[in-house]
């Protein structure tokens, strides 16, 4: 099982959400009021939705602190956040049925621009991953699917979408109160169909999750 302790950094991750409505509001309320408790399903960023698991107090350096404890739902890792840093890293609960339909729109709206040089592309989805922005998530998984349909993806970009395509089906489970072998039948359904329906191909789904 991997391990990973997180201490903060000094850039607010929510300042660069595009969709601050559901996402980046929630994360503010709760980073603020700390009322992350044991059993709550939060996201963090690159890895995934999780369960808080354990909370408790350690001393560091002489200080006493609170520590989150994350069990990551897809990868098995165990990822250890100071409570008090919890809104500087990015960690934030997961999404209601409302931003759910908005998730929706993303996946099925129409691709945007990304770089044509390969690195410069490969880096623009990763850093869009890292963010821990759902909207942005999808944005990355729309656009692979529809480059996969298109002119199909290079060894790296299709480890990519299956990473991101896991990532977010980790978080739509919970939100959709479904287990993953269904939220991922649904997500590849909606990137075909663009309602989440069995019908006339749209788009290819591309690899699996």
């Amino acid at each position: 099982m991997a391990f990973s302790t997180v201490f903060g950094y000094d850039v607010c991750l929510c300042r660069r959400i595009r969709h601050p409505s559901a996402v980046c509001r929630n994360r503010l309320e709760t980073g603020r009021s700390g009322l992350y408790k044991v059993g709550d399903k939060v996201v963090y960023p690159h890895h995934g939705a999780g369960t808080v698991v354990k909370k408790e107090s350690r001393e560091v350096l002489g200080e006493k602190r609170e520590y989150l404890t994350i069990q990551i739902l897809h990868n098995d890792m165990t990822v250890n956040v100071p409570a008090d840093n919890a809104d500087t890293v990015g960690l934030r609960k997961v999404i209601n049925m409302d931003t759910v339909k908005e998730v929706v729109k993303a996946l099925t709206g129409n691709g945007t621009t990304m770089p044509k040089n390969w690195n410069r592309r490969f880096k623009h989805n990763r850093d869009k991953m890292k963010t821990g922005d759902i909207f942005e998530l999808a944005e990355v998984v729309r656009n692979l699917a529809l480059r996969d349909h298109d002119k199909g993806l290079s060894t790296g970009e299709k480890q990519m979408f299956v990473k991101a395509k896991k990532i977010l089906i980790s978080e739509l489970m919970y939100a959709k109160s479904m287990d993953e072998e269904e939220t991922s039948e649904w997500l590849d359904d909606v990137l075909v169909t663009g309602d989440g329906a069995k019908k006339k191909t749209r788009a290819k789904a591309g690899a699996t999750a």
